[in-house]
């Protein structure tokens, strides 16, 4: 009788026990649906990138009273401002700085080491993102022979085509071809730039596709582009523009058929001795054509209108444009942003109307800054210069000649970088780190030359701090030269007119780091962020694998 009741009881024991685990299995199941659902649910249906090429972080501040609630406002107000962010390398490039935003590393590790360099393989200079093994699409020009194949790693736009199983979409949209192709990532579903000239349309390559959509042509045969050679004046009257300087200075270039660089400018009348539809590109107009692009390939694409996270990379490319003919204290640079916060309203308004006010995140920052023209640093007892590099390049040549012998032992200068011929030094019998020194001490000794370093050094050592760690980030051992000069302070080689950039100081790496949207907090701060952790932040947001090569970290403080 026990016997029965003990196998009775254990009979009731295992039915209990596999219904309680079926519950269980069942719970599990759902749970995890439900948590997939959430989790799809509480991502943004598209992601905004947006680079302002050329935007020093003080036209944030400096031009805040001019602008509106709707645009940068809105993004600081309601989002969150990373106030002291910086790039953590050099050279402060275009190619390289929209690398290193959707990458979450530094040239060291994704490869574009300048928007051109010399390459040590083929012996001879190649461009970040051309690519002679595609078409053009959209132009017989050249213009489209573009692709993503230098870049060595992969970016967040990538990783989410990749995690969404290729169902997320990714469109990149730029005036230059660069600030649309390395953002845009290898998996692209299309990257488009302008294509000006005598042509005025958006382009693309055949990396991408075979033909452009329907709605891009639509868009080139619409006339948009042409509508906007008119008169730019200034938003406001010109005189309420007191946070820039004189509009009639020495130290701004300006349009050729113009003889001074003052408004306003009649485009119409401009454009033949400007390169046709290039001009568009060195005003306010080109960011506003942009972004009636941009809003085009938001309908026709349908971006932001499932369940799956779409990506949306914008680069405003003509505010570098402009800064680079007009300088950074200029009234044109001025009303450029006051225009461009118009633009970023427009946009903003759109993205609530077509994918919803709270379905959406933007970040936005930028490729680099720039460096007050040093001539009028120098107006104004600021210490600043020019560099001469054809008289330094003649005291280097006398040097390698009383000392080697011979000038071909160095195959190439640039980006201020020197590459030596291996094959050279070894028929010379030649030491490479020997020579590589000897570089460095001549180097140093000439005029506004800061610091010269050598290549074994930025292999061998660990640099955590200043310029050498930003020049270690920057360093590519099979790209990169055998000795880095690093010139004086606020010394450039460029036109006595207009603002430049590319070195490792504040001017050129301090630059806005906003964001706003779904899935972020509201606030600022002041701590040191940089431009390597935006891909981790978004990729912390949207749950996805960080970028292969991504050295950044997520910005925990930012996410909601």
């Amino acid at each position: 009788m026990f016997r029965r009741i003990v196998v009775l009881g254990l009979s009731l024991f295992f039915m209990t026990s596999c219904q309680s685990q079926n519950v269980a299995s069942t719970n599990n199941d759902f749970t995890s649906s439900t948590q997939n659902s959430r989790y799809s649910a509480s991502n943004p249906k598209l992601v905004i990138g947006i680079v302002v090429d050329q935007m020093r972080y003080d036209y944030l501040t400096r031009f805040s009273d001019k602008f509106g609630e709707g645009g940068f406002k809105r993004m600081i107000n309601q989002g969150f401002n990373c106030k002291n962010n910086h790039f953590n390398y050099i050279p402060t490039y275009t190619g390289p700085g929209h690398a290193s935003i959707y990458t979450g590393t530094t040239p060291k590790y994704h490869g574009i080491i300048g928007n051109n360099w010399y390459d040590k393989q083929i012996k001879s200079e190649v461009y970040c993102a051309s690519d002679d093994n595609v078409t053009s699409i959209g132009t017989l020009d050249d213009a489209g022979k573009m692709s993503p194949h230098r870049m060595l790693t992969t970016t967040f736009s990538d990783e989410n085509r990749l995690f969404t199983q290729m169902r997320g979409k990714t469109i990149g949209i730029s005036m230059k071809d660069r600030g649309a192709v390395l953002p845009a990532g290898h998996t692209a579903n299309a990257a488009y730039w302008f294509h000006g000239r005598d042509e005025g349309v958006w382009i693309s390559s055949s990396f991408y596709m075979k033909k452009l959509p329907k709605w891009v042509i639509d868009f080139n045969s619409s006339e948009t582009a042409a509508s906007y050679f008119k008169v730019w004046d200034t938003m406001y009257d010109i005189s309420t523009y007191t946070e820039s300087g004189s509009d009639l200075n020495a130290f701004e270039g300006g349009f050729s058929g113009k003889e001074n660089a003052t408004f306003p400018y009649d485009l119409k009348i401009l454009k033949d001795e400007n390169r046709g539809f290039d001009i568009l590109k060195s005003t306010p107009f080109g960011n506003s054509l942009t972004t009636d692009f941009a809003i085009a390939a938001i309908q026709g694409e349908q971006l932001g209108q499932d369940g799956v996270t779409d990506v949306l990379a914008i680069s405003y490319s003509s505010t570098d444009y402009i800064g680079h003919n007009f300088g950074v204290n200029s009234k044109e640079i001025e009303d450029t942003y006051i225009r461009l916060d118009k633009d970023l309203e427009r946009l903003f308004q759109y993205l609530d109307e077509q994918v919803g006010a709270n379905e959406y995140t933007v970040f936005l920052t930028a490729d680099h800054g720039a460096i007050d023209v040093p001539a009028y640093l120098q107006s104004v007892k600021v210490p600043s210069g020019y560099l001469n590099y054809n008289d330094r390049k003649a005291q280097f040549q006398k040097f390698l000649k009383d000392t080697y012998g011979t000038t071909d032992i160095v195959e190439n200068i640039s980006n201020n970088q020197i590459f030596l011929n291996k094959a050279k030094l070894k028929e010379l019998g030649l030491n490479l780190h020997d020579v590589e020194q000897a570089l460095v001490d001549e180097q140093i000794s000439y005029l506004h030359i800061a610091k010269v370093y050598t290549a074994t050094a930025m292999n061998s050592t660990n640099f955590t701090t200043g310029i050498e760690a930003l020049l270690q980030n920057g360093f590519n051992q099979k790209r990169s030269g055998d000795v880095l000069v690093v010139d004086d302070i606020a010394h450039i080689a460029y036109s006595r007119t207009g603002s430049t950039h590319g070195s490792g100081l504040n001017y050129d790496t301090h630059v806005p780091l906003l964001f706003y949207g779904k899935g972020i907090h509201q606030g600022s701060t002041y701590k040191r962020t940089e431009i390597s952790d935006i891909a981790p932040t978004i990729s912390a947001l949207l749950g996805i694998s960080f970028p292969n090569g991504a050295i950044g970290q997520p910005l925990e403080y930012v996410l909601d």
